[in-house]
């Protein structure tokens, strides 16, 4: 086998406007049981559960966009990365009183183990890479 290559199993789903992120998440959910997350890393599964939440409705609130939801698990970190059509890349807000929302990619910064946001000339792509407890060292 070629060490260079890269093993990963995927998925991908389109979230039009009128789609909300309850079935994000169900779609996701779905798919960490195949990975038997839900068994064996469940504190994780709900940090990558609110991810998806959060992400797909930015998208759908802030980029007044089609979410498009791709999950990727490469063997060391379960990739979740959602694209729209917005240029405009997130950052994260401390949560204030002082007005309602803003506080996703706050939450997403403190949940996934890494993100990043990335412009393409078709919008933006936000991704949160999550690790397996075991793999990321820790005891959540």
């Amino acid at each position: 086998m070629d060490e260079s290559s890269v093993r990963a199993v995927g998925w991908a789903r389109s979230l039009p406007m009128n789609t909300g992120p309850k079935a994000a998440r169900d779609w996701a959910r779905e798919h960490l049981e195949t990975l038997e997350w839900t068994r064996d890393t469940p504190q994780t599964v709900n940090d990558v559960l609110l991810t998806v939440s959060e992400l797909v409705t930015n998208a759908h609130v802030h980029a007044h966009s089609t979410a498009r939801l791709v999950l990727t698990w490469d063997g060391q970190c379960l990739h979740v990365a959602v694209h729209d059509d917005d240029t405009t890349l997130p950052t994260p807000r401390e949560p204030s009183h002082d007005r309602p929302g803003g506080r996703g990619m706050f939450l997403v910064d403190a949940l996934a183990d890494d993100w990043e946001a990335r412009s393409c000339p078709t919008g933006k792509s936000v991704t949160a890479c999550f690790r397996p407890p075991e793999a990321a060292g820790d005891t959540r």
